[in-house]
């Protein structure tokens, strides 16, 4: 797979709903469920970070749900790209990158939302051929005035900004024009999550999914 192939394919995933679910899972047996709560409330692009044990089991079980797409988070090396590609995972996404993550992403045909949070990291993914990237950690790193600032000189790149991202703040990131959606964890909370409230992280997720974003 190429980096503009990729990045085509990641542009369909950010296009699908103006936020994007970053699940933390400790318990793959709730997986499909949640999957299932998120899909219906109009959530279906799914990243599952890899920072529990269950986080794989958990990408198999949601890969089946009906309308969902699956990705793996947190990618930080080559056998994690191969681990994510094994459990079903549509897509990747890394908090940064390096070269040998970018290589093994495309050598396994796994399409790629790196990570960037300076202009000199986004112009090198942006010549490698990454148009979509995730803007990481976004509030950290100086959220909606640097991603306005970036608009400028580097109009070719549109990103997915996460870390700190709310539904407070998510509409002030979703109205740049170089914002293609958001990645939040606020749409599944632990508590919702744990009890089982399926209908709960359903409304969650269609509030998410109402919000107006100036790029579709």
């Amino acid at each position: 797979m190429t980096p503009d192939h990729a990045s085509e394919l990641t542009a369909r995933v950010c296009g699908l709903a103006p936020v994007i679910p970053v699940l933390v899972i400790d318990d793959a047996a709730s997986a499909a469920d949640l999957a299932r709560a998120l899909v219906a409330g109009g959530l279906p692009a799914l990243e599952v970070t890899l920072r529990t044990p269950a986080a794989l089991e958990a990408i198999r079980e949601m890969s089946q749900v009906e309308g969902g797409v699956v990705g793996a988070g947190t990618l930080l090396t080559e056998k994690d790209v191969e681990a994510a590609k094994e459990a079903g995972a549509n897509f990747g996404v890394s908090p940064g990158f390096t070269r040998r993550l970018l290589d093994a992403a495309e050598a396994n045909d796994l399409p790629m939302l790196p990570g960037a949070a300076t202009p000199s990291e986004a112009m090198y993914l942006f010549q490698r051929g990454y148009r979509i990237q995730k803007f990481f950690p976004a509030e950290a790193n100086g959220g909606v005035p640097v991603l306005k600032a970036w608009g400028a000189p580097i109009p070719q790149v549109r990103f997915c900004p996460t870390g700190g991202v709310s539904l407070q703040n998510a509409p002030t990131y979703l109205a740049l024009s170089n914002v293609a959606c958001v990645g939040g964890s606020w749409v599944a909370p632990a508590a919702l999550v744990r009890s089982g409230d399926w209908a709960g992280v359903a409304r969650l997720a269609a509030e998410a999914a109402s919000l107006p974003r100036a790029s579709s």
